[in-house]
């Protein structure tokens, strides 16, 4: 499995979450070290949420520690789905929230400066003054991960940032992960789609409560991981040197009708 030879910002060790009833997330061990690109898979309900709550400190373990570098900061940008769009707030001032308590017209010339600089980094040139809502699902999205970066983070973490985006988009917002990945921003995401995106990421975590699986693509997409942590058997194929995961049962299901074909 892969393990990060870079400086370890977070470690989970024995990590145990609760809300106050049984564990969500129970027993995780993980490091995620500087300058890594993890994706996070594994069902609704499997606690993916949770782990980077905790990862950023906003849910403590009832069991286990967490680890964080002294110096580490963090960037987040939440499920797009959780927002609230009709909200009366404009793209620079979104990006702002997290720097300053001042609205965007009351904002210093060198942060609009430097939003505007982000933004236009973004392919979100001349939107500073647009309302959110106005926008499309993926700029909706860049604009999030605009606000997360204000903070120069060192590690960005992200909800499902390609849940409900086109295909294009999803491209365009793993390019940009990419991008900022080489310039040393290490990034955990969480994603459902295991083809379209976790497949591309250089380290995949099957996670179903615990970490089923830790390495690279092609280490962790296996039949028996992926069974064990979605609960329904799979398929992986591969194609160009990548897999492709496919539904167990569908697949058998093809098998059949081929044979009455035939």
């Amino acid at each position: 499995m892969l393990i990060s030879r870079m400086v370890s910002l977070i470690t989970f060790d024995h990590v145990s979450c609760t809300y106050g009833g049984p564990a969500v997330i129970e027993d995780v061990h993980l490091t995620i070290g500087k300058g890594d690109f993890v994706g996070i898979v594994g069902p609704s309900g499997s606690g993916k949420t949770t782990l980077l709550r905790a990862l950023l400190g906003t849910v403590r373990p009832v069991h286990g520690s967490i680890e964080r570098h002294e110096s580490v900061r963090m960037g987040y940008v939440p499920q797009v789905e959780t927002v609230d769009w009709n909200f009366p707030v404009t793209v620079g001032e979104v990006v702002l929230m997290t720097r300053t308590q001042r609205p965007w017209p009351s904002s210093t010339k060198a942060e609009r400066v430097e939003v505007e600089s982000l933004l236009e980094r973004l392919g979100l040139e001349g939107l500073a003054k647009r309302h959110i809502r106005e926008l499309s699902g993926g700029q909706q999205q860049r604009v999030f991960l605009a606000r997360a970066l204000v903070q120069r983070p060192d590690l960005l973490v992200l909800d499902e940032p390609t849940s409900g985006v086109d295909v294009r988009t999803r491209h365009e917002i793993l390019h940009v992960l990419e991008d900022l990945n080489e310039e040393g921003i290490g990034i955990v995401l969480t994603t459902h789609d295991l083809n379209g995106l976790a497949a591309h990421l250089p380290r995949l975590v099957c996670f179903n409560r615990t970490v089923i699986a830790d390495g690279a693509p092609l280490e962790v997409l296996r039949p028996y991981f992926l069974e064990r942590t979605y609960g329904a058997p799979m398929e992986v194929l591969e194609h160009g040197g990548m897999p492709v995961v496919v539904d167990g049962m569908h697949s058998f299901g093809r098998r059949l009708r081929d044979r009455s074909v035939s």
